[in-house]
């Protein structure tokens, strides 16, 4: 008998008494003995058939008699669906015998194994294989091998009871000790008797393959039971938990759908019950906790009363899966109360919207008929004051009483006009951009008081000038006209007084300079005398100042009786009238002269007095200096005299940044004026810019025009403000770019 048919008698007899015992009859030794009278035959066959066979011969003694139960027995099997082959009611050939235990083996325990549509021996193969999958070192492809240490059977064991053995503290190479261990688990705790010896697999040259799916058979009949009594559980507890969670649902449900109604009709009352209090901050903040409202509060409600239908049919779809009844519920927390709630919301909401936007319609109106009042009861406040200066009339003195008690009226206009200002901003707070009641702007008002207030204040500069002027006997009408235009021109901030800078300028335009220590003594002692320099202390001053010097008309007078009467004076006039050879020396220079037939020189005093009495300046230069001083673009400007030595003009302007360019430009052997804006780097300050003004007169120029230029340069240096330095130059090495540098870093 070889070991594969030993192997399987031991455990198909083991596999019989399993049945047998757990049936109270007792175990068998020999399979061929104990099976040859079919009592034990017939005993198993209603253990698996789970039926009686009927009558039998319980104790049979007789030959016939064992045959009859046997044969009794292979007809039940025949019965069931399950071929035997070439095996009979006498047959004691224990492959026979084995070979249809196995065949009751499939029929009864591994036939019905199935798993993903396979079935038998295909099924259990891949039950196995499946359970034992997350498991590295098992890799089970057959019954025979795959067993063979005892790792597969742990595995299957750990996969459904865990708490059975502790797989990877198995030591992997210790195949009798794993097998033994899976063999004696599965006795003791799974209820799985130990069909096998762990020399059947650890040390068999090949498994055999009937006896180890006999086996393994058992583990999944075990655990099948173990999985329905898992599932029958499982079933019951998810029922519980379904009705559990819909009862939450439910409840849910409603607590959640009379909050959501609650809110919806609070937030209803609350519009109700709002007043306005008709100014635009109030209206404006009810806007925007509106704007609020629906960017938050009511998104929220959105999404809630979403989630609550959601929540309803969730509830409903539940109960239709397990076929129970529908959850209806409770008056007033339906699905169509909370829809006609929300629709009562949305027209609650389109009635405070209109609400809201009536009211700052309404406020916008008020405040544009309110600007408009107070507009026109200011403009018209402001015409009359207007009229009334331009009524003021009669002697000097009434007139100055007249505007001094009209001046009083200002500060009334004043406070009219901050009201208008205080109407105005309401407008722009409230976002009023037009007003068909009224043309006017503050700016327009304000404007319009400024003139006024300013044509008070000249009216009063001009009435207290007057009086000076009349005042004044010792001045012609036409000196007193040139004085006051003069003083008006200077007078740039209209206060009917001049500063100090003011002052200079305003004698300079007399051709009257002093210097600067000395304008200091004088604009001190008016102050200290006047207050400040005012159109009287003005006039007094240049009464001293003319007082003192001989007039172009004295001087031509004095030319004209040294000449006889005539229209040129000759050298020797000169000396009869006792003049310094000095004196007549730079007359004969400066004065234009002609030889006359006889070849004396003859010079035109005339000539001389009218250029001599100042030289103009272009506007041209005036506002080139202003392009470069302001535009930037220019960077210096070269002047000169014209043709007839009457007036200064531009000779030559650039862009060029290139100061030997500049240098170039200065001609050799006559002399300009020039205005040159400098860019240097001055220490740590950064770069830094100056206005310089250049009096260019080259050593090789003629004495005439030095004499020329040297006298006309005042007129153009008062009339160019801003110059910061002035630089003179008699050669290109006192204007060279190194000198010009450090003249203007020593500057502060």
């Amino acid at each position: 008998m070889d070991l594969s048919r030993h192997t399987q008698e031991r455990t198909f007899c083991k596999w019989l008494n399993t049945k047998l015992e757990a049936n109270g009859y007792p175990p068998m030794t020999s399979l061929v003995e104990d099976l040859s009278d079919g009592v034990r035959l017939i005993q198993l066959m209603e253990i698996m058939g789970d039926t009686s066979l009927g009558r039998y011969n319980k104790t049979p003694r007789m030959r016939v008699q064992k045959a009859e139960n046997v044969n009794k027995a292979l007809e039940f099997i025949t019965s069931r669906g399950v071929k035997l082959t070439n095996i009979g009611p006498e047959d004691g050939n224990l492959k026979l015998i084995l070979g249809m235990i196995w065949t009751l083996i499939l029929r009864f325990t591994i036939a019905d194994i199935s798993e993903e549509g396979l079935s038998a021996k295909e099924g259990l193969l891949l039950w196995c294989q499946r359970k034992t999958a997350p498991y590295n070192e098992v890799d089970v492809k057959d019954f025979t091998y795959s067993w063979s240490d005892g790792l597969a059977l742990c595995a299957l064991i750990h996969c459904h009871r865990p708490d059975l053995l502790n797989y990877d503290k198995l030591d992997k190479s210790n195949r009798h000790a794993n097998t033994q261990l899976a063999f004696d688990v599965a006795a003791e705790h799974l209820g799985i008797p130990q069909l096998l010896e762990v020399a059947d697999l650890c040390d068999s040259t090949k498994p055999d393959e009937r006896s180890v799916m006999t086996y393994i058979a058992s583990f999944f009949h075990a655990f099948s039971t173990m999985d329905q009594a898992e599932t029958v559980s499982r079933r019951i507890e998810k029922f519980a938990e379904l009705m559990q969670s819909i009862w939450v649902s439910r409840n849910d449900y409603e607590r959640r759908t009379r909050a959501l109604l609650a809110s919806l009709s609070e937030i209803q009352e609350h519009w109700e019950s709002v007043r306005f209090t008709g100014t635009y901050p109030d209206v404006k903040n009810r806007a925007a906790e509106f704007a609020t409202y629906k960017q938050t509060k009511k998104r929220t409600w959105v999404t809630e009363k979403q989630d609550i239908a959601t929540l309803f049919g969730n509830v409903q779809t539940k109960l239709k899966t397990y076929k129970l009844r529908e959850y209806i519920p409770p008056s007033g927390l339906a699905l169509t109360d909370l829809d006609d709630a929300w629709k009562a919301l949305l027209a609650s909401e389109a009635r405070w919207s209109r609400a809201i936007n009536a009211e700052i319609r309404g406020i916008q109106e008020f405040l544009r008929k309110k600007f408009a009042d107070l507009a026109h009861d200011f403009e018209k406040r402001l015409h009359v004051v207007s009229t009334d200066l331009s009524a003021i009339e009669g002697p000097l003195e009434d007139q100055q009483l007249q505007i001094e008690k009209l001046q009083t009226r200002i500060p009334a206009l004043s406070d009219a006009l901050s009201k208008v200002e205080s109407a105005e901003a309401e407008c722009v707070a409230a976002k009023v951009e037009e007003n068909d009641y009224t043309i006017f702007t503050c700016q327009d008002l304000e404007f319009e008081l400024e003139l006024v207030v300013q044509s008070i204040a000249k009216k009063i500069a001009f009435i207290d000038n007057q009086i000076v002027s009349r005042n004044m006997t010792n001045l012609t009408p036409a000196q007193l006209e040139q004085f006051e235009s003069t003083f008006r021109y200077f007078d740039r901030d209209e206060t009917n007084t001049l500063n100090q800078s003011e002052l200079v300028a305003a004698l300079a335009s007399f051709g009257i300079i002093y210097p600067d220590e000395d304008v200091d003594i004088i604009y001190d002692q008016l102050v200290q005398a006047y207050g400040a320099v005012t159109f009287e202390a003005f006039i007094e001053l240049l009464v001293d100042i003319t007082e003192d010097q001989t007039s172009p008309d004295q001087l031509r007078e004095a030319f004209q009786g040294v000449a006889a009467n005539k229209p040129y004076v000759s050298e020797l006039d000169l000396r009869l009238a006792h003049i310094p050879a000095s004196a007549i020396d730079y007359l004969r220079e400066v004065m234009p002269g002609a030889q006359n037939e006889a070849g004396e020189f003859e010079y035109d005093y005339e000539a001389w007095l009218d250029r001599a009495s100042g030289v103009s300046v272009n506007p041209d230069c005036l506002s080139t200096y202003q392009e470069l001083k302001l535009g930037k673009k220019l960077k210096y400007i070269i002047f000169t005299l014209s043709p007839d030595n009457t007036e200064v003009v531009v000779d030559r302007k650039s862009e060029s940044h290139d100061y030997e360019e500049f240098l170039g430009n200065l001609p050799e052997g006559e002399c300009r004026w020039a205005v040159y804006d400098f860019e240097f780097q001055k220490g740590d300050e950064g770069v830094r810019n100056k206005l310089l003004f250049f009096m260019w007169t080259p050593d090789d120029s003629k004495i005439k025009q030095k004499m020329l230029f040297a006298s006309s340069k005042d007129a153009l240096r008062r009339s160019l403000v801003g110059i910061s330095t002035e630089i003179q130059g008699t050669d290109l090495a006192e204007v060279s770019y190194e000198s010009i540098l450090d003249k203007v870093n020593r500057l502060r």
